[in-house]
């Protein structure tokens, strides 16, 4: 039991540590974007963006291929905290999904309430719902010691949370152009991988093949095809080759070593830059105050917090879970602060909901200035000098 606890525990520490390093270098490709999109390169960054590559632009391949790899990251370390991580219990569950719940459910609450008289909007209801733990986990490691061990995993579990919450919302709100066909071999591919996986079969090879074919059929089915990624992982064994105790013996820790560096230093600020580049030469003040911008901003910003403390404190007064470990309640709100950093799954879900290009850079300005009033709010509050006597959780 020690030996699992340790790795389960390093292996959270290595994701950590890749979403810290990748948040930086996310940031930095997102701001490269919005410099892009606002200098004499705009045109050659629109072009850049919309070159035909095989019958898809570019901008497509980043978002449906891509991110592909992203989903399936992010199922690998949802099935992996399941399992044998810092989520392999209710107890431990516990307080994170009930605060993903609020932290999900108010802010498509703002969403809607400024949106109401402006139908055309409301398909972007789930856009505030999300969190970036590479960006929220980035702004975290500028406080150091300030926050401790059990507060960094009670912000990537609840963001892990986020993420499953983003991906059955995904699956079942907006899918589009639905094929019987396309679907029905999506179906049977998935039983194929269910079944290498109960015949215990450990080779990467035969799943990558299947979900390469079950990529394309999601593509052409009307569901997302970067769902693909997040089925694909959950039938991927967790469990190590007969002989090996090692995570390098499981199929799962394989994959998640060798594609994790690479979605989290490619992929998704090849994402960002491609996606965070909004014109600013025609927004005001008045620009974010629009029903679309503003319901996003104020979903992010008031909505994650509220919803977040709002369901911790319902939790604990109902005794069904409690504050992390050494945290106090000051801690606690600035994470559910920075839980509204939403960039990359909120900005993925505003495109999916919307393809006239107006509303697309409304979304993007809401995310971005969202996200950014959140992490300044979050870190403000994180940086308040502590009182002598923390309350107890």
């Amino acid at each position: 039991m020690p030996s699992l606890i340790n790795r389960a525990r390093a292996s959270f520490n290595r994701f950590a540590e890749w979403q810290i390093s990748g948040g930086v270098v996310l940031m930095a490709a997102a701001a490269l974007g919005m410099v892009m999109a606002n200098s004499a390169l705009a045109d050659a960054y629109n072009q850049l963006l919309h070159t035909k590559i095989g019958g898809l632009d570019f901008l497509h391949w980043i978002n449906d291929g891509l991110m592909a790899l992203f989903f399936l990251v992010v199922g690998l370390e949802i099935k992996r905290e399941m399992v044998e991580g810092e989520l392999d219990n209710w107890p431990r569950r516990a307080l994170p999904l009930i605060a993903a719940v609020g932290g999900m459910a108010v802010p498509a609450a703002f969403f809607l309430v400024i949106n109401w008289h402006t139908p055309e909007n409301l398909r972007g209801w789930a856009i505030p719902t999300a969190t970036d733990i590479a960006f929220a986990l980035g702004v975290l490691a500028l406080f150091g010691s300030r926050v401790s061990y059990p507060l960094k995993v009670f912000l990537t579990s609840l963001a892990i949370m986020d993420d499953l919450g983003a991906i059955l919302i995904i699956a079942v709100f907006y899918a589009s152009n639905f094929s019987v066909l396309a679907f029905g071999l999506a179906v049977l591919i998935t039983g194929a991988l269910l079944a290498l996986n109960w015949y215990g079969v450990t080779r990467l090879t035969p799943y990558l093949v299947l979900g390469a074919a079950l990529w394309v059929c999601m593509l052409f089915s009307g569901i997302h095809a970067t769902l693909a990624g997040v089925v694909l992982s959950m039938t991927i064994p967790i469990t190590a080759e007969e002989g090996k105790q090692d995570d390098n013996g499981s199929p799962l820790h394989k994959l998640e070593h060798k594609f994790g560096p690479w979605v989290t230093f490619m992929v998704l600020p090849i994402f960002g830059f491609a996606n965070a580049g909004v014109p600013l030469g025609n927004v005001s003040f008045d620009t974010l105050l629009e029903p679309l911008p503003l319901g996003i901003i104020t979903g992010l910003f008031f909505g994650k917090q509220i919803g977040i403390m709002l369901a911790i404190l319902l939790a604990r007064r109902g005794g069904l879970a409690q504050l992390p470990s050494g945290a106090s309640w000051r801690q606690v709100y600035g994470v559910a602060i920075l839980c509204g950093i939403g960039f990359t799954m909120s900005l993925f879900i505003g495109l999916l909901a919307f393809d006239d290009a107006a509303q697309e850079s409304m979304v993007k300005l809401g995310v971005l200035v969202g996200s950014l009033l959140s992490a300044l709010g979050g870190s403000a509050v994180l940086l308040w000098p502590q009182s002598r006597a923390a309350p107890k959780p």
